[in-house]
C-alpha cells in the first residue's frame, strides 16, 4: 500500500526509512494504482489543472465503459464465473474497469489514476509550487523536490515510461488477476486477452493528451525518434510483466499470449541492446529495476534504425 507521508513537514529519520522500506516493498511486488482504489481522489479533481486532459478522457472507450461495460452478456457470464454478482461489486472486475472512491465504489471507469497513480497521498505535493509561485514560475529546484517527492508518494508521471506501461500491461495482459483459477474461468466464459498490446500504438492513439510547453493548448504528437523510445520501454515492461504473469496460470490461451509477448520483447530489446546496455541487462534478469534503468537509458534517443520496422504506423 501506499505509504502516508506529508511532504514539506520537517519529519524524523525513522519516517523516512520506514518511508522507503515501504516505497521498496512496493516496487518489488510491482503494487501499481489499479489496486489503491481507496485512495483515489476521482477524475474531477485532477480536471481542476487539467482540462484538456479531462476532455480527452471522456472521449475514450476508458470513460465510455462505465455506463455499459457491465451491461454486456458476456460481462455477466464472467462475473458469475469468478463467483460475483455485480460487475461493480466485484473485487477482480473493481481492479481494472473501474476508478472507485475512499469507500471503493464505482465512480468512472479507467482515469487519470489507472495510469498516474493513486493520488490521495501526491496531489498536495503535486500541487505545490512554492510559495507565491506557480506552475510557470516555479524555481527548478523547488520543481526538482517537488516530482522526487510526488514520486516518492505514489505519482506515476508521463516521462516515467516504463511504469505507466506496467499499468497497462497489469489490465491489458490480466497480470493484475491474482489467482490462476480466475484467470481460466474468465478466459472460458470469454474474457478477452490481447496479446498484441502495445504501448505507442494504445497511447498515441485516442487516449492521446500531451500537452507540453512550450504549447499547452495543442495535443502534441510523438515524433519517431520519441515514439521508437518510447516503443522500447513499453517492451520492456511486456518483458518483465509477461514473465511474471506466465507463472499464475496454465491456461493454453493464457501462456500462448504471453509466450507472444516474452518473444518481440526479446527481438526488440536484443536489437538495440548494442547501442543500449541496460536493454541486455532486462534480457538477462527481466525485472521492474532493471527496466526503470532501460527506460532512463533511452529516454531522448533515436532508435528507429533499430525498432523502426516495429513501430506502428496507425494507433487506437
Amino acid at each position: 500500500m501506499r505509504f502516508f507521508l506529508e511532504i514539506g513537514k520537517v519529519v524524523g529519520s525513522r519516517v523516512w526509512l520506514l518511508a522507503l522500506m515501504i516505497l521498496i516493498v512496493a516496487g518489488a511486488f510491482n503494487i501499481h494504482s489499479a489496486q489503491a482504489g481507496p485512495n483515489n481522489v476521482g477524475a474531477k479533481k485532477c480536471k481542476e489543472c487539467h482540462k484538456a486532459e479531462h476532455g480527452v478522457w471522456k472521449g475514450t472507450k476508458h470513460f465510455k465503459s462505465y455506463r455499459k461495460v457491465h451491461k454486456n452478456k458476456k460481462a455477466k457470464k464472467i462475473v458469475k464465473a469468478v463467483g460475483g454478482k455485480r460487475m461493480k461489486k466485484t473485487a477482480l472486475c473493481k481492479t481494472c474497469h473501474y476508478t472507485t472512491d475512499k469507500k471503493d465504489r464505482p465512480k468512472s471507469g479507467p482515469s487519470c489514476e489507472s495510469c498516474h497513480g493513486a493520488a490521495k497521498n501526491w496531489i498536495n505535493i503535486h500541487n505545490d509550487y512554492g510559495k507565491g509561485k506557480t506552475r510557470e514560475t516555479e524555481d527548478a529546484a523547488h520543481k526538482a523536490a517537488r516530482k522526487k517527492n510526488a514520486t516518492a508518494a505514489g505519482m506515476i508521471w508521463p516521462s516515467e515510461t516504463f511504469d505507466v506501461a506496467m499499468n497497462c500491461n497489469g489490465c491489458h495482459g490480466l497480470g493484475n488477476v491474482p489467482n490462476g483459477g480466475d484467470i481460466a474461468k474468465m478466459l472460458d466464459s470469454g474474457h478477452p486477452l490481447n496479446a498484441g498490446f502495445e504501448l505507442v500504438k494504445y497511447s498515441q492513439g485516442s487516449v492521446r493528451h500531451r500537452f507540453y510547453p512550450p504549447k499547452v493548448t495543442e495535443n502534441q504528437k510523438m515524433t519517431k525518434a520519441q515514439m521508437s523510445a518510447m516503443f522500447v520501454a513499453g517492451q520492456a515492461a511486456s518483458l518483465v510483466a509477461a514473465t511474471k504473469a506466465i507463472k499464475k496460470s496454465k491456461h493454453a490461451k493464457f501462456v500462448a499470449a504471453q509466450k507472444e509477448r516474452i518473444a518481440l520483447a526479446k527481438k526488440v530489446l536484443a536489437a538495440v541492446k548494442g547501442s543500449v546496455p541496460a536493454a541486455g541487462k532486462v534480457l538477462s534478469s527481466p525485472t521492474a529495476a532493471n527496466g526503470r534503468a532501460l527506460s532512463k537509458a533511452v529516454a531522448g534517443k533515436d532508435l528507429t534504425g533499430a525498432v523502426g520496422k516495429w513501430l506502428p504506423t496507425s494507433f487506437k
